[in-house]
């Protein structure tokens, strides 16, 4: 049976480490406002966690959290910035929640998801990559994760990802948006810089689809 709000509401929440963290961030963190109490006590029992964790503080306390110009994007209860509720975006994108829960991806079509049971560590966030169409476990837990983020090296991680001006084009980016990028990195033409190809918004349902598609025909053919 779920849990009533009353027992997922903690006394001792993770939020005011978490917002230090982010304020001390020297990624660039930015911590969306909750559209209401409403929303935002929607979000935590529909996740069924406690605000004490730190994923359960991003749900009930934010809106979502955009790191690096907004390159990376973690859900919370949604947003005018960042329009998708934690799990009403796992729930319309068909994720199994006993398999994974989807809890931040980038505007390259990169995914994050804690596993739950179906990539391979129960508990590690795992990163759906867009140059090899496959879950790699970042052998980080959920709150090592957004600590990575505020504070890692990103710049080296999404190396390849990246071009010059980048910035500019990731922040007129809406929150349900991600960018296109053809040739695919994962297709023959890999060695192309992604700088020289071409990238175009798209809603991020729509790619993130359509990765998983080509996904399982790649696994199908291997």
């Amino acid at each position: 049976m779920p849990r009533p709000l009353s027992e997922l509401i903690s006394d001792d929440p993770a939020w005011p480490e978490l917002a230090r963290a982010a304020a001390a961030a020297p990624n660039g963190v930015e911590m969306l406002p909750v559209v209401s109490d409403e929303q935002r006590c929607a979000c935590l029992e529909a996740l069924q966690m406690t605000s004490r964790s730190t994923l359960g503080a991003i749900a009930h306390e934010t809106g979502g959290v955009l790191v690096d110009h907004g390159f990376l994007r973690m859900l919370g209860s949604g947003s005018a910035r960042l329009p998708r509720q934690l799990i009403a975006w796992n729930v319309e994108l068909g994720v199994a929640l006993e398999s994974f829960i989807i809890v931040a991806d980038d505007v390259v079509g990169g995914v994050f998801a804690i596993d739950t049971g179906a990539l391979g560590v129960p508990g590690h966030v795992h990163y759906f990559s867009p140059d090899s169409l496959d879950w790699e476990d970042t052998e980080l837990g959920h709150s090592d994760f957004v600590s990575w983020a505020f504070e890692g090296d990103l710049a080296t991680f999404y190396e390849s990802m990246r071009w010059p001006g980048w910035e500019r084009d990731v922040e007129a980016l809406a929150g349900e948006q991600a960018l296109s990028i053809a040739p695919p990195m994962w297709t023959e033409g890999s060695r192309l810089s992604i700088a020289k190809r071409d990238r175009r918004a798209v809603p991020a349902k729509e790619l993130y689809l359509l990765q998983q598609h080509f996904a399982k025909e790649l696994g199908a053919r291997g």
